[in-house]
């Protein structure tokens, strides 16, 4: 069952670095993987997401970076790192 617990925006400037620690601490929060367990360049697939959790990341992300983002965003970009790199990209940060 999905989580409900929220992982707070970044503080301060919005940079990739900023956002590949947000998806990180969504990860150990939503995922429940243990943050030493996490490998930003692993795909997101080895972590067990699927498409609805996959939604839900993009959704969440949504409010973090405050642009509707595509739900397929995770099958695009397909690691933390992956995605933080094209969302800094895209947003010119």
């Amino acid at each position: 069952m999905f989580n409900r617990k929220k992982v707070q925006r970044p503080q301060g400037p919005l940079t990739e670095q900023a956002l590949r620690q947000w998806l990180v601490d969504y990860l150990v929060v939503h995922v429940e993987i243990p943050r030493e367990d996490i490998d930003t360049a692993k795909t997101f697939e080895a972590y067990g997401l699927d498409s609805r959790v996959a939604v839900q990341v993009s959704g969440a992300l949504e409010k973090v970076v405050e642009r509707r983002l595509s739900p397929g965003l995770l099958y695009e970009y397909q690691s933390v790192d992956a995605l933080s790199e094209y969302l800094a990209a895209e947003l010119k940060l």
